[in-house]
């Protein structure tokens, strides 16, 4: 096996009067495509591309890597916030569905370091 995908419930964090809106969200992994990369698609129908292994640092203490910011929340929770021209995106996970994705993903393919 080497592609994996979890679908998960995210927190779309906004400026207006909605303030956090649940959304579904849909974690992809295809080593066979990109070992190093894994995608989150949201509602918008965009997946959004990052490394691997900055969503696992991510989860431990803030990272930035280009348009991508990932930082933890508190104890259970980690956000996720993707820079465009279009915009912010700023979505928050619980992080035990992130830990569980990733963990899938090193099951999927060795890491190779």
């Amino acid at each position: 096996m080497s592609a994996v995908e979890q679908y998960a419930r995210a927190h779309l964090v906004t400026d207006s009067s909605e303030g956090h809106r649940a959304v579904p969200a849909v974690l992809r992994y295809d080593a066979e495509a990109d070992p190093h990369t894994v995608r989150i698609g949201l509602p918008d129908h965009r997946e959004r591309a990052l490394a691997r292994h900055l969503l696992e640092r991510g989860l431990r203490a803030p990272v930035t890597a280009g348009d991508v910011h990932i930082w933890p929340c508190g104890r259970v929770q980690t956000v996720v916030e993707f820079h465009a021209r279009e915009g912010v995106t700023v979505v928050q996970f619980d992080a035990a569905t992130l830990i569980r994705f990733l963990r899938r993903t090193y099951t999927a393919t060795p890491v190779n370091h």
